[in-house]
């Protein structure tokens, strides 16, 4: 079977996964461990760059870097936080649904153009920085916007 449509079926479970560990995440108080670990954990996946046929020109890191802040906005925008029973939880969203669902038809519709011209390995380098610069900039956002609410709850410094 074709790489790109293995793939492909690969990042729609994903993506089903991830919106039902969102609505789980949002019935349990946050704090800022829950926020940061996601991308620190992610970061391991960097290591498919020692490989030759992963790696990236300049470019292309310039343009899915810039792509994935972009797509980074729609998710900040969708998470906030919320103080309840004196603990700050993930407020639910139901445009978050929509916007992750949407990204994820987006992508996959780019991946299936893009194969037809870059190579699968490279290809996968390029949609591994995107997802990676669409979530960090997210998650220092829910970072930022957790700590303000922290302080308003207790008022110290985290």
């Amino acid at each position: 079977m074709n790489f790109v449509v293995v793939s492909s079926i690969g990042a729609v479970f994903m993506g089903i996964f991830a919106l039902f560990v969102r609505m789980k995440a949002a019935k349990k108080p946050t704090n800022v461990k829950k926020i940061i670990l996601p991308p620190v954990f992610m970061s391991s996946g960097a290591l498919m760059y020692v490989v030759p046929q992963f790696r990236l020109t300049g470019m292309e890191i310039i343009e899915v870097v810039i792509l994935g802040m972009l797509f980074s906005i729609l998710l900040i925008k969708t998470s906030k936080f919320e103080i309840r029973e004196n603990e700050i939880y993930l407020k639910r969203s139901k445009a978050f649904i929509y916007i992750l669902v949407g990204l994820l038809i987006v992508r996959l519709a780019l991946k299936y153009i893009l194969s037809t011209t870059i190579d699968f390995g490279e290809l996968s380098g390029m949609f591994f920085l995107l997802a990676f610069s669409m979530i960090v900039p997210w998650r220092i956002a829910m970072y930022l916007d957790y700590k303000k609410l922290f302080k308003q709850l207790h008022g110290q410094h985290l």
